[in-house]
Formats: structure tokens, sequence, C-alpha cells
């Protein structure tokens, strides 16, 4: 902020403030109030079905420093501000859509991001923000995710750091500007306001406790709830963390232009109460739209999400423990891409990321890890033009399996996210010429283990004007693995049933698929690992999940060695003779199980996907990938922690 140093008068937190212990939590639980009062300002404002219906959208509220205190995605403000030259006002809405002008805390052009500055008594106490997916941004194809893209240019419009509000003002050529290249500027309009809406709340908010306590002691209290996260994470990172480095590796599938699979590999080891994250030995950029530009205080909220769920769900998430945390991400690479890369699918490598990190978690405490999940954020998107001639346009996120957990099944078909939530049937049947045949999970799919895989989830839909599909999904090559016993999750697939009759295979990854009325499209997700030894599932359990249409009588004995009789009940003398047999076939269960080495899935796909194998990627002539050693180095140096350079085993 070069140009406002003089104007802007920034808050200082108080040292010398004592904070009670029932003031803290009364603070702490109205900014936990407020963060979840910016989303249902969201949800009943904005006309969009994904924001709206399924709460695709992030929450944050900062201190003046621009350290989030509570929310979603963690602090981008300080990177952001760097290069700002236009003031900051009470007042000021500031809009970006652009993932490399913002840290990437927003990772594709959909995202739209709003921050708000908070002012008290004429000095800034910090800072409002919240992010939601547009259903367009502009470009080529309806939706704005081509999966052939390869620059970020055809992704749509791309919003550089600008106010759209100042100081109270709307600038409304501005807001010309932008509407003008999107396709239902009414439903951007909408949203966006919601956006602004719920930052407005969270400002509200943190202007009536600096009321209510006074400033100072606000101020103390952030500091206090930031000191209080930081001194937890140390004992999960001292618990969780080996000082020996451990990697783990896994691969996204594919990356729309027939290249892959993509490597993604992480080492992590402890120095003393710091934690290390090095991303080097994963694969360089692709050049289809499967890049994730990853932002390092993403990844730092990402491993804080993975080790307080895990470990103490009570930790407040917040900035505080990120000095602890050390990210290396060479430049280059699928997780670190270099402008212009194109990153559209990038939910692919993002949820892949919390396999990778889960597996190499669970090398040091295996009992407190779980298996992978679908891994993935699978998408369909419909548009055409409909009989009135009005253009339509319908998109849906749809979920998967969670994997088998130390505290217990997968969910069947569950989001990542815990938040987020499906499109109803009824709403998609009301306002978009669909019809939902059927919404389930894909028996079988979940992996067998102690604790079972969570299914995938089927969802045919039925389309009744002529329009285009695109499909966005993976793991329909590699599998959700299990974990010390478990077995894989099920793979996806997506199967076009044509009105007469007649079948295809699409790939997990495609646009413009023209359909007509009648068509079906059956969209299959990936299931979740196993975990823990699938032979020792208790026999009522599988009973269950077999009464439950979870698993088929076949695959109880194929997966967990449990006969089923055919009134439904089990065979005791037949399943534990069937188990012992299992037992001896297999030997010592593995630790982890990734299922057929991957020179064999590839060796199959055609004969048992339908489909053509990827075929190993080029690297980009004008994204050299940075060595390690030198990214490793670079963090060091910036961080201040010296030490020797730590490799790979």
């Amino acid at each position: 902020m070069a140009t406002t140093t003089e104007e802007l008068r920034i808050a200082e937190i108080p040292t010398d403030v004592e904070i009670d212990p029932v003031t803290l939590d009364i603070i702490e639980g109205a900014l936990k109030s407020a963060r979840y009062e910016m989303d249902a300002t969201l949800f009943r404002s904005a006309m969009s079905p994904v924001i709206r219906e399924q709460h695709d959208e992030f929450p944050m509220i900062t201190d003046p420093r621009g350290r989030m205190v509570v929310g979603q995605f963690g602090a981008y403000i300080n990177e952001m501000m760097e290069a700002w030259e236009h003031g900051i006002y009470e007042g000021d809405v500031i809009l970006t859509s652009d993932p490399f002008k913002c840290s990437a805390s927003i990772s594709h052009t959909n995202d739209w991001l709003i921050l708000v500055p908070i002012f008290h008594s004429g000095e800034l106490v910090g800072w409002s923000s919240q992010f939601g997916h547009m259903m367009d941004a502009g470009g080529r194809l309806p939706g704005s995710l081509p999966t052939n893209a390869k620059t970020i240019y055809d992704e749509g419009l791309i919003i550089p750091p600008i106010k759209v509000i100042e100081r109270g003002e709307v600038q409304q050529p501005v807001l010309d500007l932008i509407f003008n290249n999107m396709r239902m500027p009414a439903m951007n309009r909408a949203d966006m306001f919601a956006l602004i809406a719920g930052c407005r709340a969270g400002e509200k908010r943190v202007q009536e406790l600096c009321d209510r306590f006074g400033k100072e002691t606000y101020l103390a209290a952030c500091q206090a709830l930031l000191d209080r996260t930081h001194a937890a994470m140390k004992t999960l990172i001292n618990l969780a963390i080996p000082e020996v480095p451990h990697s783990f590796e896994d691969y996204v599938d594919d990356d729309g232009l027939g290249h892959g699979p993509f490597k993604m590999k992480l080492t992590i080891w402890r120095e003393g109460d710091h934690a290390f994250f090095d991303w080097t030995g994963t694969d360089p950029q692709a050049m289809g739209p499967v890049n994730f530009y990853l932002s390092e205080g993403m990844f730092k909220m990402f491993i804080g999400i993975y080790l307080i769920m895990v470990n103490d769900p009570q930790i407040l998430f917040n900035d505080g423990f990120y000095p602890l945390l050390h990210i290396i991400l060479p430049e280059g690479c699928l997780l670190r891409p270099r402008f212009p890369s194109a990153l559209g699918c990038r939910t692919h490598a993002l949820a892949r990321l919390f396999d990778v990190l889960g597996g190499a978690l669970t090398k040091q405490a295996p009992e407190l890890n779980t298996a992978a999940g679908y891994g993935t954020s699978p998408y369909m998107l419909y548009s055409g033009w409909g009989e009135k001639g009005d253009f339509f346009y319908a998109m849906e996120i749809l979920y998967g399996g969670i994997p088998g957990r130390p505290i217990g099944d997968g969910m069947d078909g569950h989001s990542w996210w815990p938040l987020f939530e499906n499109i109803p049937t009824e709403y998609l049947e009301a306002y978009y010429p669909m019809r939902i045949d059927g919404y389930t999970t894909v028996t079988d799919s979940g992996g067998p283990g102690l604790h079972r895989g969570g299914n995938g989830v089927e969802k045919r839909y039925v389309y009744l004007e002529p329009g285009e599909v695109s499909i966005h999904d993976d793991r329909w090559l590699t599998r959700p693995w299990g974990v010390l016993g478990g077995l894989p999750g099920a793979r996806s697939e997506k199967i076009l049933r044509r009105v007469d009759g007649s079948e295809e295979r699409l790939p997990s990854k495609c646009d413009e698929i023209e359909v007509e009325p009648g068509d079906m499209l059956i969209y299959r997700t990936a299931g979740g690992g196993g975990w823990k030894d699938r032979l020792d599932r208790p026999v009522e359990a599988v009973v269950r999940d077999v009464a439950f249409g979870l698993v088929s009588p076949a695959y109880a004995k194929e997966g967990y060695g449990v006969v089923i009789n055919a009134d439904g009940s089990a065979d005791e003398a037949a399943t534990e003779a069937e188990r012992e047999r299992q037992r001896a076939e297999r030997g010592d269960a593995l630790f982890f199980d990734f299922g057929p080495p991957l020179e064999e899935v590839l060796a199959n796909c055609k004969a048992e996907t339908g489909l053509e194998p990827p075929v190993p990627a080029t690297p980009l002539k004008w994204s050299a990938l940075e060595d390690g050693a030198d990214a490793q180095r670079r963090v060091r140096e910036k961080d201040n922690l010296p030490g020797d350079i730590v490799t790979a085993p």
C-alpha cells in the first residue's frame, strides 16, 4: 500500500492488555457467530444454486495485520496489498478473480473474492473477506471451465484487484465493464453483492465488539486467539510429524488433453517445533487445466484442518500456527504453475492433496489417519437454448466416498468440504430442462475395511432440451487407496445413454458433448478406501450394509469374507471358514493398498474403462521446473530457518 501510509491508520495490537478467560471466550464465540452470519447472509442473498444451495463459498475475518482470526481459507491480504496503490478508505470494497494476484487464495477465475476493510474510530482494525464460485465468468464456453484450456486466458474474464465501491460509492463503469462480459450478468451481480453483504455483516460485528469491549481489548483478544492456536498446534506437530523425513505420492489421472498421470509427491519432517512440507518430486505443470496454484497460506490451513479434525476438533482455525509450518513448492510444478497457466480443473489436484497429505501423515501415526477418498470435485455442466429462445445453464458439484477413518466408516456420497450441500432435485427440475431419474450410492464402490470406505454416488440426468454437456472428474484410472489392510475404493465412470438406447463412455474431462431430449447421463463418482483389516469388520455391520444396499451379497463374501444367506442373514460357519481361507491366501495385510501397479493399470486401461490411457506429458518450454534444493533454500531464507538441505528418502 505504497501511497496510503500517510492516510491509512492501522491499529496497533496492544501488548500490555490482559484478557481474562471469560472475555476471551465471549469474543471468540462472537467472532465464530459473525463468520457463520457471513455465510447465512450470503446464502439468503445469492441467486446462483452453486452458492445459494451448495454453499461453494469461504469467509474470513482478520486482524489489522491481515492474519485470519476466524474463517476458512487463510490470509492473503498482505501479499495482495504489496502492489496496491489506490488507497484504502472506510466504505471501500475490493474485488478480484485473479489467482496470480492474491497469493492464490482463490484458485481459478470463477472464484470472485471480495475484500472489505474494517475501521473503528478512524483506524483499520481488520478485514472482512469472502469469496464464492460464480457459475459463469465469461470466455469461450458457458461456465468458463473448458477442459481443454491451455492458458488462463481461455477461462473467462480475469479481474485484477479493483475497487467496485469506493468510500461507499458504487463504481458503476467498473461494474458495467465486468458484467458486459458475463452470460448471466444479473446472476453475477446478485452473487457479487451478496458476497459484499456477507462481508458487511462481518464488518458490523467486529465494530460492535470494539464498541462493547473497547478496541484495545478486542485486538488483544485476537492476538490471544492466535497465540492459543499456535500453542495447541505445537503439540499436534510433535505428535503427528516425524523428525525423519517421510514421503508419499499419488496421481492426478489426466489433464483433459490426453496427458498423464501427474505425480504429486510430498515429503514431511520436523525440526523442533517447526514442520516442513516439501512438494519436491511433484511433476512439472500440465498443459491442460489441472494445475492447482497452491497458496502457501491455503495449504497451511489444509494441514491445520487435517491435524485438528483428526486430533482435536475444538482447536480454532486461524493463522496463529502458520509460523510453525514451512511449505516448499518448486516453481513450475503442478502445484506452483507459472502465469498464464490454465487452472479451471484444479479441484482434482486440490482434493488429491488431502490424500497425499494423509498418506504422508499415516506413516508416523497410522492409527490416527485415514485412507484415500474420492479425491476430486466432480462437476456436471449443461447449457443450451430453450424452446422460447432463453439461454439456460445448469451446474452441479457432485460428491463421492469419504475414506474409512479411525472413528468409523467413511460417509457415503459426501463432500470433502463439511459445509457443502447438494442441490435439491426439486430445484434442478424446477429451474432447468432436466429430470433426475435417480440419485443413489454406487453399491460396492466403498473400499472394504474394518471401517468401510464411503460409497460413491450415481446420479442419472435426463435432458429435456437440446444442449451441450461438460464433465469434470478424476479417479477414473487410479483408485482411492486403502490403508492398514483396507482395500481401494472403486473408480468413477460416466455413461451417456442415448434416447435410441445406444451407449458411450465419456472421458472424465470433456466439453461440448451434444445431447438431445431424452438422452441420459449416468454419472458415477469414486468411492473411498477402506481403513484397517477388512476381514476384521464385524459380521453384523456387513449384514447391515447388505440390507441397506451399500454392499452386494457377492461383494460381502469377496471383500469381507462374509457369506450371506438367502434371507439376508450371515452364515457364521461359512463366514469363519471363508475368512480363514482369505487370510491364508493374502498373507500379511498391506500398509497401503493401491490396487494393481500403475504400469498394469495403464496397460489394462482400455479393456477396463473403455477409454484410451493417458500418455506422458512433455515439460513446457516456457515453464522450467525449479530445482527442489533451490526451492527449499529459498523457503529457509525467507522464513529465517537455516539448516541443511533435506532430501526425500
